[in-house]
């Protein structure tokens, strides 16, 4: 069975991998976590290909959100009806708390 290819207009939010290595089997991860912190509205639609939208919701909910500002939070709470006071309790844990503090400086 042949893995799903990455789609070449994804390149540009993978600038430190060598691109032509990433596959969808062994950088799962890797790929959505940056397709929900800084793709567009053509990688998402790519990403929503791949994965539907109670395992989304599932890899979201498993990593607390990590790596997604609030504002892509609270985008990815409206779309995949995700609870708004678990989207809070992440936002408002104190080790994320430091980290945002300290990006924003």
């Amino acid at each position: 069975m042949e893995l799903p290819r990455l789609s070449p207009s994804l390149k540009k939010y993978f600038w430190d991998y060598e691109f032509h290595r990433l596959n969808w089997k062994d950088d799962r991860d890797l790929i959505i976590s940056r397709i929900l912190s800084y793709g567009d509205w053509e990688a998402v639609i790519w990403l929503r290909s791949q994965i539907d939208a109670v395992a989304l919701k599932r890899w979201i909910t498993d990593h607390r959100g990590a790596g997604l500002n609030p504002q892509k939070l609270r985008f990815w709470e409206l779309i995949l009806h995700i609870s708004h006071h678990l989207i809070n309790s992440w936002l408002n844990d104190q080790e994320r708390m430091i980290w945002a503090k300290r990006v924003s400086l």
